[in-house]
């Protein structure tokens, strides 16, 4: 039977909140199999790691900064001086190895040696059942292709690091490693299903385009041959002149732009976050040219509304009684909700009852639908539930 418990802290001292985090989340535990970390920006990362195994030992962990704060079953867990959470995950007929790199010179490259690393430490020559990924954002794409080189298709969930102000200060914990631009697997090795809901839950507008020229794969330059901050401006009512800089990242949040898989399955969101004085965009996720692109549409409601939804369709995917949930929620989002985070944490509450959950806040969410491939986006939601 899959166990699992969440331990939390607020201390201001690195050290002393990972010590008292792991003291609250090993509680009953003597030997569990993987702890799932979440920590402000703010502390010294390597501390509060020494401070989580001075209680640990050798537990395998992996994990990231997230934005802002976390969401468990105690509520939201937000400090201005520093906070950290950690979900405990056990079984016995569960195996989890963990493996982490900074970026190399190609990161497809790293992504291959990262799966063969993790895979040595399982001491088996067999693929994962399933695996959790944490990367730096930019890059995520190429990580996952690597870890698929070695391993194929097995499915993926997890998310970006990322800090409270999208600066690219979010870190990624693995192991005793604190990494800063690079990525971090969990491989899991286990006989219990697992099902993910990965949706940005959004509206398509009639409002498309083509994909005409890109740079450097992540400025988005034309759509139809026009300007893409003009065009976008076009669709969204609005002048390139007040989406300069990173005022699009906030005003794209409840408008961004879709691409829809080869099946349709799903709408997977790229979210532009930078206007460039040229009336180019840049995207959080890779582009390239000849992808048809959705300007997509919300409402702060239905972003509130669709954790709630999103939670209960995981659990009637996994047909079974879940032992704990690991929930991915795009730190852009939060933005958009602003000070209504703690309806979120009342619809999670509500539908996870008292099966325990982590809510992470990341910059990019990787997961798949149905039949789909393994896919990173932003402003999605990776909810994932793991059978008791």
């Amino acid at each position: 039977m899959l166990k699992s418990r969440i331990g939390y802290s607020k201390d201001a001292d690195s050290f002393s909140s990972g010590k008292e985090t792991a003291l609250r989340a090993m509680e009953s535990f003597n030997a569990p199999k993987l702890g799932i970390v979440a920590c402000s920006c703010l502390y010294e990362e390597q501390d509060l790691l020494k401070g989580i195994q001075s209680i640990t030992r050798d537990l395998p962990i992996i994990g990231c900064t997230t934005a802002g704060g976390i969401i468990i079953p105690d509520g939201i867990i937000s400090s201005d001086q520093g906070f950290s959470g950690m979900m405990i995950l056990d079984d016995e007929d569960l195996k989890v190895s963990v493996s982490g790199m900074e970026r190399g010179i190609d990161p497809r490259e790293t992504g291959k040696q990262i799966a063969i690393e993790a895979i040595k430490k399982a001491g088996t020559r067999q693929r994962p059942s399933y695996f959790c990924m944490i990367a730096s954002p930019k890059e995520e794409e190429l990580y996952l292709l690597g870890i698929q080189d070695i391993i194929g298709r097995v499915p993926c969930f997890g998310g970006s690091c990322t800090d409270d102000n999208f600066d690219g200060e979010g870190r990624i914990l693995c192991g005793d490693q604190v990494i800063s631009d690079g990525c971090a697997v969990a491989f899991f090795y286990s006989n219990k299903k697992m099902a993910n809901e990965y949706t940005g839950n959004y509206r398509e507008t009639k409002n498309m385009g083509v994909i005409t020229k890109v740079e450097q794969n992540h400025i988005l330059t034309e759509i139809d041959h026009t300007l893409s901050l003009q065009k976008y401006g076009e669709w969204i009512s609005t002048s390139p002149d007040v989406l300069q800089g990173k005022k699009l990242l906030s005003a794209s949040i409840i408008s961004p732009l879709g691409i829809k898989d080869p099946q349709g399955t799903i709408t997977i969101i790229r979210h532009p976050i930078i206007g460039n004085n040229d009336n180019t965009m840049n995207i959080r996720n890779q582009i390239v040219t000849g992808t048809a692109v959705i300007c997509m549409e919300t409402t702060v409601d239905e972003l509130i509304f669709s954790t709630g939804e999103t939670l209960k369709k995981v659990k009637q995917e996994l047909k079974t009684r879940p032992g704990a949930y690991l929930l991915m929620h795009s730190a852009g989002r939060m933005q958009g909700i602003g000070d209504r985070l703690d309806e979120v944490y009342k619809n999670i509450k509500k539908e996870a009852g008292s099966t325990p959950f982590m809510m992470i806040f990341t910059f990019g969410e990787y997961g798949y639908a149905g039949y789909s491939a393994n896919m990173c986006g932003d402003l999605m939601l990776s909810f994932t539930a793991f059978a008791e």
